[in-house]
């Protein structure tokens, strides 16, 4: 039985959040940032102190990475037969691929080697988008063909062959995570050298001390936010729409039961159920629904020929 996605007929986004606690004791490490170190702000209501676990942009990379089979160097097999640009050496050994790519199918790996298939492609295929306003629409049948995960998570065609730089998406599906009541849990350790104490640290040698600030929390909550205006926007079809939004809560359902562990000193779990917030009457699907369905999408889809010749597009990169 499909899933059913009727109770999203008129809704402009999916609103869920799950509650998150260590998995083991009461400790965890935050994400950081040059020059900043932890981002932590006062609480909107004055009561204490918020941290920022996970950004936007790491969030984003987890949630794809929640899809690639790095053993295989495949899609994980619900996903196997969506379109990926794979970039290989001059020897044919995998390097990358536009899933994975911080800058997807702009990744200088793609688009600035001396193979310059994926570039001329791009070229040819959004020519019309030189001048005038950009038609997105357009954009995302070329997405789709190419690399349809730039749907959701949004890409920056920033080369000026390709409309002067002009092409872009925002993410239809982004997230975070945040640690409400958080307070800082100081410490620290040093690095010993048992042959020479008082060695040149600065080579590598004698003892180093150091400090470590870790964080506890009275909440930690992650946040997802599936645009489902935007992909209608996208103007795709109701097949496509339907794969990008269970695509989208596939990540998310599999980004919550694998890929907690964010960090060596960040291993978290979840408590209790994930909460839509909105529409409140969504059931969200579990991952073995979402699962059974998907590849059902993916075939119908390419045999409509939605999808590109080739479902994997393969680069040489050379500098």
């Amino acid at each position: 039985m499909s899933v059913d996605l009727t109770r999203l007929d008129n809704a402009p986004r999916i609103l869920l959040q799950a509650a998150l606690r260590p998995l083991q004791g009461s400790r965890f490490q935050p994400t950081g940032f040059p020059n900043l170190g932890h981002a932590v702000y006062e609480s909107p209501d004055g009561t204490g102190q918020t941290v920022l676990v996970e950004s936007a942009q790491s969030m984003a990379n987890r949630l794809e990475a929640a899809c690639w089979d790095e053993v295989e160097d495949d899609w994980v097999e619900p996903l196997r037969g969506l379109p990926v640009v794979q970039v290989v050496d001059k020897d044919g050994k995998h390097l990358t691929n536009s899933l994975i790519e911080a800058h997807r199918l702009n990744s200088p790996y793609i688009l600035e080697g001396k193979d310059k298939t994926v570039l001329n492609m791009l070229k040819e295929r959004l020519a019309s988008l030189e001048e005038g306003r950009v038609d997105l629409r357009e954009l995302a049948r070329v997405l789709l063909e190419f690399d349809t995960n730039a749907l959701l998570h949004g890409v920056f065609l920033a080369k000026k062959e390709l409309a002067g730089g002009r092409l872009r998406l925002p993410r239809s599906l982004s997230s975070f995570i945040e640690a409400e009541g958080a307070k800082r849990a100081v410490s620290g350790g040093v690095k010993n050298d048992t042959v020479d104490p008082s060695g040149d640290t600065a080579k590598g040698f004698g003892n180093v001390p150091f400090a470590r600030d870790e964080w506890t929390a009275e909440r930690i909550t992650a946040y997802f936010n599936l645009d489902l205006r935007q992909i209608r926007a996208f103007g795709l079809g109701g097949d496509v729409e339907r794969l990008l939004i269970l695509l989208g809560l596939f990540k998310i359902q599999r980004f919550l039961g694998e890929g907690l562990r964010l960090r060596t000193a960040c291993d978290l779990d979840v408590v209790g159920d994930v909460v839509v917030t909105r529409p409140a009457e969504f059931r969200l699907p579990t991952l073995a629904e979402i699962e059974a369905e998907i590849p059902t999408l993916v075939q119908s889809i390419g045999n409509a020929g939605s999808f590109g010749a080739a479902r994997v597009l393969t680069v040489t990169y050379e500098k």
